[in-house]
């Protein structure tokens, strides 16, 4: 099965930035379609940005602008560049695939994002 670790979170005062990582332990990026979700403190999980293997992008109302999702083949990586930073973007942050594909790869420990002055 292939593993999914996130990493890159931290605290950082509203206006802020961060880049997020999920590295997979197999080539992923280029065959399914994979995303950003992220999970704040008694909220359900939610879809924050998506990426196809068309290189089309989804993102949450919420984020566009503010959000890009990437990824590198070469390294197994998918990013989230997280600029402008808000307190509401604090979040427990997961990579996975998209729909029915979140099933497949299930979700991992997750980064914890927290944005707060």
């Amino acid at each position: 099965q292939v593993q999914l670790v996130e990493s890159g979170g931290g605290l950082v005062q509203p206006g802020g930035s961060l880049r997020l990582s999920c590295t997979a332990s197999a080539s992923i990026f280029s065959s399914d379609a994979m995303g950003w979700y992220r999970q704040a403190p008694g909220q359900q999980r939610e879809l924050v940005a998506g990426l196809t293997t068309t290189g089309s992008t989804y993102y949450k109302e919420s984020v566009k602008g503010r959000f890009t999702v990437s990824s590198d083949d070469t390294k197994n990586t998918m990013y989230l560049q997280m600029n402008n930073l808000q307190p509401e973007d604090t979040a427990v942050y997961y990579c996975s695939g998209l729909g029915q594909l979140a099933l497949r790869y299930g979700w991992g420990q997750g980064t914890h994002v927290t944005v707060s002055s």
